[in-house]
């Protein structure tokens, strides 16, 4: 089943419900489908600038190298050479830091959110939250 546009703004229903609920900082989040395209994009009031282009480098890596940015994160670690060409490769969207978790349905990848504005865990617990809001799987890795 492909990521629709009403799922999509339920997920992000869902990540904002949860930043609320925490009293988290505002948040950018971006959903988007399975092959790259946006979905849906919200930035709440007070975001900084470019917390838009990190919350899509955070999608954009975990889907383009099929795991969730946290996974990404430990790569970068052990692997700095990679990631580097891996973002390079994809034109330099990748932020290899909790917040970006594939959407996952019966294991198939169906989309992807990325999410900025707090520590990158709680970025990665509002996409998680949004995504389980519409009963789907979150795999950020």
């Amino acid at each position: 089943m492909p990521l629709s546009l009403e799922n999509a703004q339920k997920i992000i229903n869902g990540a904002l419900a949860y930043a609320k609920a925490q009293e988290l900082k505002p948040l950018v989040v971006a959903v988007l489908d399975a092959r790259g395209a946006l979905k849906a994009l919200a930035a709440q009031d007070g975001t900084s600038l470019k917390r838009g282009e990190i919350a899509l480098g955070k999608a954009n890596g975990a889907l383009a190298l099929g795991m969730g940015t946290r996974a990404l994160m430990k790569r970068a670690e052990q692997q700095p050479y990679f990631i580097n060409a891996a973002t390079a490769a994809i034109g330099g969207s990748l932020v290899p830091v909790p917040g970006g978790v594939l959407i996952k349905q019966g294991g198939a990848v169906i989309g992807v959110v990325g999410v900025s504005g707090d520590t990158s865990d709680n970025d990665e617990a509002a996409a998680v939250a949004g995504i389980i809001a519409i009963s789907l799987d979150a795999d950020g890795g």
